[in-house]
C-alpha cells in the first residue's frame, strides 16, 4: 500500500459496505419483502447524493 491510495481506501471500504448491504440483496433476493426494503434504502441513498433542482 502506498501513501497515494491510503484516502482512496476508506472510500472503497463504504462502497463496499453500501454495494454488499443494499445493492446485491435489492437485486438477487428471493423475498420481495426484503428486495423492496433494499430498494427503499437505495433510492433515500441516491436521494441524498442527487443535486436538487430549482424551486424544490
Amino acid at each position: 500500500m502506498t501513501l497515494t491510495s491510503l484516502p482512496l481506501l476508506p472510500f472503497l471500504m463504504v462502497f463496499t459496505a453500501l454495494f454488499a448491504g443494499v445493492v446485491l440483496p435489492a437485486v438477487w433476493s428471493r423475498k420481495a419483502v426484503r428486495r423492496e426494503a433494499a430498494l427503499r434504502v437505495l433510492s433515500r441513498l441516491l436521494g441524498a447524493v442527487r443535486p436538487r433542482g430549482r424551486g424544490r
